[in-house]
């Protein structure tokens, strides 16, 4: 891994943990009037007539990805992960329902040491738990935020880690066959349950929710090109600031005013990846650059 594939994989990353995070704020705000399952199928239809001119380009390469069985898994995964996540944030705050998901970070720093056999110092360790301590004082979760909802996100964020391993793991694919795959398996599974509870939205609410869809195809894009260009260690402890733009956009969108303890704990958060992409320079510039032979 060179330095400048590592820099821009972070910086795929930030940028689709920012897509993320104003599709969850605008799907929130969404779910006040439809269905989750009503949203994610136009969504994803919304994705999929963006992604059909891709997919048909690549011909027989979206039946041929490598791993099929691998491929299927991952599938299943996101399509469970994104339900999980839009149910929990119907009953809980888009703020709780984030501090639930930022240890996404800690199940992938340890899952990618198990499978995909990336060094992970204790320097990057150190960061990753100080990042994670940065969202105990910024969300400060309580026993009393341990309900059903809770345990569906918490559910959610160890598929997402899993998700994002697997992603890793098939890094030779195509990113059109990679989003393709998510959004038309998500569009089979909402599309059989939308049909119940369906509320015809009126002409800016479908807009809004076919905007969803691009942004989503957009975020999960730069994901997957993140976890191409850089190993999932590095690149995955910048979902940690999911609470800097969550802070902000509750603010704007929801009016909840950021405390002390919320702009402290965010503090801790940018510096400790602040850390992590100052030492991912440093180990870099360390490493032997070979030659090919004359």
């Amino acid at each position: 891994m060179t330095q400048p594939s590592a820099l821009a994989g972070i910086g795929l990353m930030v940028l689709g943990i920012f897509l993320f995070c104003c599709n969850d704020a605008l799907g929130k705000w969404l779910l006040g009037t439809y269905s989750v399952w009503q949203m994610l199928a136009i969504r994803s239809a919304a994705a999929m007539l963006l992604l059909a001119p891709l997919l048909w380009r690549e011909g027989r390469a979206v039946l041929a990805a490598p791993r099929p069985g691998l491929q299927l898994v991952r599938v299943v995964l996101s399509v469970a992960e994104s339900i999980f996540f839009f149910v929990a944030v119907t009953y809980l705050p888009l703020a709780d329902t984030v501090t639930f998901y930022l240890a996404a970070p800690i199940y992938v720093t340890a899952l990618s040491a198990i499978f995909l056999k990336e060094q992970v110092g204790w320097r990057r360790w150190s960061a990753v738990a100080a990042g994670f301590i940065g969202v105990m004082i910024a969300l400060r979760p309580s026993a009393a935020t341990l309900t059903w909802p809770a345990l569906i996100a918490i559910v959610g964020s160890f598929s997402f880690a899993v998700f994002l391993i697997i992603t890793r793991m098939l890094r030779g694919t195509s990113d059109a066959v990679m989003v393709g795959g998510q959004f038309a398996a998500m569009l089979v599974v909402s599309a059989v349950v939308a049909p119940f509870g369906w509320i015809a939205p009126s002409g800016l609410d479908f807009g809004l929710m076919m905007i969803l869809g691009v942004v989503a195809m957009a975020a999960f894009a730069c994901v997957n090109r993140s976890l191409n260009l850089a190993p999932a260690s590095v690149v995955v402890p910048y979902q940690y600031t999911m609470i800097v733009w969550a802070v902000a956009l509750g603010w704007m969108v929801f009016g909840d005013a950021p405390d002390a303890f919320t702009l402290g704990g965010a503090a801790i958060i940018i510096a400790a990846g602040l850390y992590i992409l100052w030492r991912e320079q440093i180990v870099t510039r360390r490493e032997p650059v070979f030659a090919p032979p004359p």
